[in-house]
């Protein structure tokens, strides 16, 4: 579903320039005149912000961020209306020309048709989850083909936890959309290297101060990217114009900010762009892409991020080898420039790791990038105090990414999973011989109904009644279940979708001890199909830990 999804975004992408505007190709900007271009831009970004102006915040809400915090507060649960408005929002934005990537609106896209999936399914929450995590994979395998680094990036970036249970699925996912997406798009790497390699040991003293620099620099976009975000009580149609307005104005020097990019990465790598360009480009498209993300656009992080850091690693190789004269290979310093500003600003060092080995396909880039990218990561969180930039703009939203540890294990399973099933239902007062009938047939839990028998008023532990009618006299005729001596425990209820946490969430605030779990099996119909107690949630920590 998510590779279906994602070919029809790219091929309304990639087509629409070539139809409307006469482009060779989708990301070939530099070719259209200044006014059309500037024209496109403007118009594309008033457009827009005109059309997405009539719906409210929390719909306009859309991309990686908007998946983490459904995650987050929704268990996963992503909405239909928002997805309609990144499709179509992301694909103006794009063929218009904004600085942005396609991977954030495939992670929306993706990520939404896994979870309508499994809502229409009627899976449990836990498992809706894995689902999101399955369409994210998918996305970002289908973007870039990609597969291990739509895996990866799907347990480091947007689950931010690694289980086993989640990986199995996880893979099958992006291996079927990789799998389907070659077959309409081929299976070339997304860029164009030789065999790339680095020529001396003496070079890792380069590699490490590249990573300073470039994790200075990610440090810098992160909080340029904050700053226009801090805009957010503008009207939405005039941050959007103005964040159009700015990429237009530096489109009429440089041209290549326009678009995702990737082209202009390509030129990079066999050294056809000058070193006065390359300047004047990582200013530029870092000013256009924070501009782009900050106000709000339906556009991705991922490849404008990558464009910068190809210009970085560009102007880094070129500096060295007009310097110091050293013999090096500027493509590699390209790619591991690319991988470094990534998993900088994304705090996401394998994802970003595996993403350029797949998209380059040259496996010498693994043992220098590895240096660069530590000390690029470490730069940008421990030096600069700078978190993802996800998790930057989520801590706006007031949520705490990823959950406590404790409520991280109790997403991960259903209520379903631990409630004990062995329970029966009994109204409060009962006759003797149907007391022994309950203790006979080993129920471990009696729920007590109300007086009305809709509802369940208290739960009882069936070896309090056996104390209890071992030391009454056998001939009593009633036995009072709400007046045993023992524990009474004070009941809610919760959907048997529910996870642990949620069971949790619904025992503090009702201030009960124990939640009866019911299923939905027609209008109006809800059994009760068993009981979750605080001791339940006890023994699944205890045996988590």
């Amino acid at each position: 579903m998510t590779a279906l999804v994602i070919i029809s975004f790219r091929y309304l992408i990639e087509y629409s320039g070539i139809f409307l505007f006469g482009m060779s190709d989708a990301e070939n900007f530099e070719g259209l005149d200044i006014v059309t271009r500037s024209s496109l831009v403007i118009g594309g970004a008033l457009l827009l912000g005109l059309l997405m102006q009539r719906y409210s915040p929390s719909a306009r809400r859309v991309g990686v961020v908007h998946v983490m915090e459904r995650l987050s507060r929704h268990q996963g649960y992503l909405p239909l209306r928002n997805a309609v408005i990144q499709f179509f929002g992301g694909a103006i934005a794009l063929i218009s020309g904004q600085s942005g990537g396609r991977e954030g609106p495939a992670i929306h896209l993706g990520a939404t048709a896994a979870s309508l999936l499994g809502q229409q399914s009627k899976l449990p929450n836990n498992s809706i989850r894995t689902m999101v995590a399955c369409g994210t994979a998918a996305a970002i395998a289908s973007s870039f083909n990609t597969p291990i680094a739509g895996v990866i990036f799907a347990m480091e970036v947007v689950m931010m936890e690694y289980t086993v249970a989640s990986f199995v699925p996880i893979i099958v996912a992006s291996v079927s959309s990789t799998l389907i997406t070659q077959y309409f798009f081929g299976g070339e790497p997304a860029f164009t290297v030789g065999s790339e390699h680095t020529y001396s040991v003496l070079e890792i003293p380069y590699l490490v101060l590249g990573g300073l620099i470039i994790g200075a620099f990610a440090a810098g976009f992160i909080q340029l990217i904050q700053a226009f975000a801090r805009l957010v009580k503008w009207p939405f149609w005039l941050r959007v114009t103005l964040a159009g307005g700015i990429t237009a104005a530096c489109a009429l020097a440089l041209p290549q900010v326009l678009g995702v990019g990737y082209d202009t990465v390509n030129q990079i790598m066999v050294s056809e762009v000058s070193m006065l360009l390359l300047i004047g480009l990582l200013f530029a498209k870092a000013l256009c892409s924070a501009a782009t993300v900050g106000m709000g656009m339906p556009v991705g992080l991922i490849g404008p991020t990558m464009v910068i850091g190809a210009c970085l690693g560009g102007i880094f190789g070129n500096a060295l080898n007009f310097w110091q004269g050293i013999d090096l290979s500027i493509g590699l310093y390209v790619m591991i420039g690319m991988c470094a500003m990534m998993a900088a600003v994304l705090q996401a060092p394998l994802a970003a790791l595996m993403a350029v080995l797949e998209m380059t396909a040259n496996t010498n880039i693994v043992l220098p990038a590895m240096v660069t990218i530590v000390v690029a990561t470490i730069v940008c969180s421990q030096v600069f105090g700078q978190r993802s930039v996800f998790i930057s703009t989520l801590n706006t939203l007031g949520l705490q990414y990823p959950p406590n540890p404790v409520t991280l294990h109790l997403q991960r399973i259903g209520a379903a999973a631990i409630m004990d099933r062995s329970f029966v239902r009994l109204p409060s007062s009962i006759p003797h011989a149907r007391a022994s009938e309950v203790i006979e047939s080993g129920a471990r839990w009696i729920l007590v109904e109300s007086d009305e028998g809709d509802n369940i008023r208290a739960a009882l532990n069936s070896a309090d009644l056996a104390a209890f009618v071992q030391e009454r006299d056998t001939e009593e005729n009633e036995v009072h279940l709400l007046e045993l001596p023992g524990e009474r425990m004070d009941v809610t209820t919760i959907d048997a979708q529910a996870t642990a946490a949620q069971v949790q969430e619904a025992l503090a605030e009702a201030h009960v001890e124990a939640c009866v779990v019911q299923r939905t099996t027609a209008p109006l119909i809800t059994p009760v199909i068993g009981i979750v107690t605080r001791r339940h949630l006890d023994n699944y920590r205890n045996l988590v830990e």
